[in-house]
């Protein structure tokens, strides 16, 4: 079985129930299919595309925000044999070419609010077939709803094996450029079943989905699918008012939240600017966090207002499919901070550097094994092979088994920082800084921030005899860096590196870490 499977099932089993729900709170629009229609359309999309001459071997660029239409294109995709790679939305014009240079689409599938954007690349995106427009209102070129139109409604006559590309997904890496990972059709559904037994998902669930569906994070959606649960997306202006707002309308009983989200979520409640007695929250039973360190607090505040709702935090990367590798598990909240045991269908171990199991409550990099280890790095077999050894992922982080055997995350071997649930690489941005003549050396690192988890902090050292303002380099950031990757903070001050020349960013981070909790960023 695979990810599509999961529409036929549902559309001979269950063909008029809600499958998918969008909420937009500016427009107050709200837009629901079933199983039926999304299971027909995506078939349309399918034959159209196989019409066109899209099938296994190629790749597809979806580039949107999230939607009903998203997942159409994600499953119609998936239908051909074909390749879905999903995009950030956030990624640069710089980054978008690096992605068509590894991966190059036959077709490009974008959100409307990029029409302009897409016009103005596709003269340097050669190779590109067919651009779609999810909306046939702002289109330069063809629209979705035009293709659907085209196709039939019957399945595909398309065999998928386990081991067929599903997903190509690019995720910054250590140098600063995005790391393609492949992913199988049993890499994707095999994390949507650990996901569903996770949570114990069942068909009466309503999740709410809010992280972009960009993320592997989309696995959270189809474990809800796969046990024929409702899925709500909250596509617009995340805020504590509309989550809270669409979680009392759509009676939703599944959250996850990132750790920005709940800051946001709780101020707003200790103010007083929302009452949770204001809104008809029963059936809110479980939420679960990930993506960043959990602080216990925040969890232990949140259950102030929801006593009787359930808990879980989720352990996972790219390389791994998204989320699952560990959980806490719902009976766990004892040890809220861990990131739990290892999950269901995976192994995990914790190892030295020559790759031998440390003892209980020694520290060492956590490497896992199981159904859901990507397949490669695309066309990287150097990359590959430095990551998955003999079927064990090197996930790069360093973590230690507690006595009772709960997994405890110490540090991350990278310097990678994430922030609001994105993960920022600090070269990435170092590489921009240096650009500028007025710096002569630069060291950016993660500093800790109550809502965002981390903040993306900049230490640069001046060229001698120059003076530089925290305003020029914030203007000369927003020339060159999606927003998520500008620095909160600026200081100028020594860059230290050591004799090898490498930079000490443990004691960047020792030094500064109090001093930025008391300035304003």
């Amino acid at each position: 079985m695979n990810l599509p499977d999961i529409l036929e099932k549902y559309n001979r089993s269950s063909p008029g129930a809600t499958a998918l729900v969008e909420v937009r709170p500016l427009s107050g629009q709200r837009r629901n299919i079933s199983w039926r229609v999304l299971y027909e359309r995506t078939n349309r999309l399918a034959n159209a595309l196989l019409s066109l001459g899209i099938g296994k071997g190629d790749t597809v660029f979806l580039y949107a925000y999230n939607s009903i239409a998203w997942l159409e294109v994600f499953f119609g995709v998936m239908k051909t044999g074909a390749c879905v790679v999903p995009l950030n939305y956030r990624f640069t014009d710089k980054e978008l070419r690096y992605c068509w240079e590894i991966a190059r689409p036959k077709a490009f599938f974008y959100g409307p609010e990029f029409d302009s954007r897409i016009l103005n690349l596709q003269s340097s995106l050669s190779g590109i077939r067919h651009y779609v427009c999810l909306d046939s209102k702002a289109s330069s070129f063809g629209s979705l709803e035009g293709l659907i139109e085209k196709g039939m409604p019957s399945t595909p006559n398309t065999q998928l094996r386990d081991d067929d590309a599903a997903g190509l997904y690019f995720t910054s890496g250590t140098t600063g450029d995005p790391k393609p990972v492949l992913m199988t059709h049993k890499n994707l559904f095999s994390a949507a079943v650990i996901e569903a037994y996770h949570h114990q998902l069942v068909s009466r669930d309503s999740l709410l989905m809010m992280p972009p569906l960009y993320h592997l994070a989309i696995g959270h959606l189809t474990g809800n699918m796969l046990v024929g649960g409702r899925s709500v997306l909250l596509t617009e202006q995340i805020s504590p008012q509309t989550v809270i707002q669409t979680m009392s309308a759509e009676k939703i009983s599944v959250v996850f939240l990132l750790v920005p989200w709940t800051v946001d979520i709780l101020e707003a409640f200790d103010k007083g600017r929302l009452s949770p007695v204001d809104f008809d929250l029963k059936a809110w039973r479980l939420t679960h966090m990930g993506a960043q360190p959990i602080p216990p607090v925040l969890v232990q505040r949140l259950k102030q207002y929801f006593p009787d709702m359930q808990y879980d935090t989720s352990y996972g990367l790219s390389e791994a499919a998204g989320p699952g590798v560990t959980h806490l598990g719902m009976e766990n909240e004892h040890k809220i901070g861990a990131i739990g045991k290892a999950g269901l269908l995976w192994d995990v171990r914790i190892v030295g550097n020559e790759g031998q199991d440390v003892a209980p409550g020694e520290v060492g990099e956590l490497i896992a094994r199981g159904p859901c280890v990507m397949r490669e790095y695309f066309a990287n077999p150097e990359l590959t092979a430095a990551t998955v050894k003999n079927g064990w992922l090197f996930t790069g982080d360093l973590a230690r088994f507690d006595p009772d055997g709960f997994i405890w995350l110490v540090d991350r071997k990278k310097d990678m920082v994430i922030s609001g649930g994105e993960n920022v690489y600090p070269l990435d941005i170092e590489k921009e800084l240096m650009q500028h003549p007025k710096v002569h050396d630069v060291a950016v690192i993660g500093t800790p921030d109550h809502r965002l988890g981390e903040i993306v902090t900049a230490v640069i050292q001046v060229v001698e005899g120059e003076t530089l303002h925290e305003e020029e380099i914030t203007v000369f950031c927003e020339a060159c860096l999606p927003r998520y990757k500008r620095p909160r903070c600026i200081i100028f001050d020594q860059v230290p590196r050591n004799l090898t020349g490498k930079l000490n960013k443990p004691l960047l981070r020792r030094k500064y870490t109090l001093q930025i909790k008391n300035k304003e960023c």
